[in-house]
């Protein structure tokens, strides 16, 4: 005799309703910009009524934020280790590239360099928007590199009295020339695994002069 799956609860259908809304709302973000973007795509692509789509986000803002918060959420926990595991290194150059490997990785993935040029080309009339993207996304993995910088000053390893200028200066060798590109480009212009190992190379080898001991 056939088994009949039993129906999902309310739980489970209302976190799919949210789940569809938040991935069609992606979808009218990248494609319209913020300002075009409006509830009603949101709810036709998502299959779902208007009314639902207020039910789970109250208004536009909040649903943008939220999809920040969610893109950059695997990107952040990714630095947060790799910066966690720097403060302990016993191999400085190794685990710095690995620290500048996750940093490109995350930044350079199409979706991510869509939802940048969206939130800086609506920076003057939403600057909460720009607000938002600065805390929740580059801010914060700056501040982690930052704590993982701290200790290595701490332990000896680097010479960086000033943690957060140095997260700076090492974020800017690695994400200046390939970002800065593939926003003006295109991603068709994203760096090759072999142009990503040089700059990997490069970054470190220019951060190590300038902060190594």
């Amino acid at each position: 005799m056939q088994e009949i799956s039993p129906a999902p609860n309310e739980g489970t259908r209302s976190a799919q309703r949210r789940a569809a809304i938040v991935d069609a709302a992606t979808t009218v973000f990248l494609r319209q910009g913020y300002p075009a973007a409006s509830m009603d795509e949101v709810a036709k692509l998502a299959a779902v009524s208007k009314q639902t789509v207020y039910k789970h986000f109250r208004d536009k803002e909040t649903l943008f934020v939220h999809i920040i918060q969610g893109m950059m959420t695997s990107a952040d926990e990714a630095i947060q280790s790799a910066s966690g595991a720097l403060g302990e290194s016993e191999d400085l150059p190794r685990d710095l590239r690995t620290l500048a490997r996750v940093l490109l990785d995350s930044l350079r993935k199409p979706r991510v360099l869509q939802l940048r040029r969206v939130v800086i080309g609506e920076a003057e009339r939403f600057p909460e928007l720009g607000r938002s993207y600065w805390d929740l996304a580059f801010k914060r993995g700056i501040d982690s590199v930052a704590e993982g910088f701290t200790r290595l000053t701490e332990r000896g390893l680097l010479a960086a009295p000033e943690p957060e200028i140095a997260a700076h200066h090492f974020a800017g060798l690695l994400l200046w020339m390939p970002i800065n590109q593939a926003m003006f480009c295109g991603t068709d212009d994203l760096p090759d695994p072999t142009e990503v190992d040089h700059l990997v190379e490069a970054g470190v080898t220019a951060f190590l002069t300038a902060y190594g001991r």
